[in-house]
């Protein structure tokens, strides 16, 4: 298998770490990729035309994109358990993942809007409104903490992608503050070699 890789994409890592826990790691090869909103990185545009990773090539040829696609195909690959079966706990882990992944949506809209818009065309309001979204995605997630400690599936690794990434690109944010059950969680979730083993690199 090869993976269009990028170091910093929390999506990405989403998709290594469940390679890790599935044991599947030594069987994809990284081809370097540089996505970008504007200057858009034609090796991967060759897979995937919205330009983006992770985008996969399977050993058969397939092609898949996006990241929930590609984490869910290598758990069935390896028949594994990170995606629950159908049932209330599925339901838990994939709601859980779409806000984690919202949470990230906003993320990187904040950081194009900081590194990638040109000065005179930034608009301090549209940035605090997906602020204002990563705040109530926090919110959320403090509420719902108590649910995660014993738990390995594609919501609990979304939600550790996402916090790791809060903490990469976004430390002025303070995320801990008034979160403590999160923060400890993360913590102990964050001691796993798949977590170690993908932080994030600029």
């Amino acid at each position: 298998m090869k993976l269009h890789f990028s170091g910093a994409s929390p999506f990405v890592r989403k998709v290594m770490i469940c390679a890790i826990e599935l044991g599947l790691d030594g069987k994809i090869d990284k081809l370097a990729a540089a996505a970008h909103p504007v200057n858009r990185d034609a090796s991967i545009v060759a897979n995937n035309p919205l330009g983006q990773v992770p985008t996969l090539v399977t050993d058969d040829g397939n092609i898949l994109y996006d990241s929930r696609v590609i984490c869910e195909y290598l758990d069935t690959l390896a028949g594994g358990s990170l995606f629950p079966k159908a049932g209330p706990a599925r339901l838990v882990a994939l709601v859980e993942q779409s806000l984690a992944d919202g949470l990230l949506d906003a993320a990187i809209l904040v950081r194009y809007e900081r590194v990638a818009r040109p000065e005179t065309l930034k608009w301090e309001a549209w940035e605090q409104g997906q602020l204002d979204k990563i705040r109530c995605a926090l919110d959320k997630l403090e509420a719902a903490a108590s649910g995660f400690p014993s738990r390995l599936d594609i919501g609990t690794i979304t939600i550790a992608c996402a916090l790791g990434y809060l903490d990469f690109r976004f430390p002025e944010l303070a995320w801990r503050q008034g979160r403590e059950a999160l923060a400890a969680w993360f913590e102990a979730f964050g001691k796993r070699p798949s977590i170690q083993a993908t932080l994030p690199k600029a």
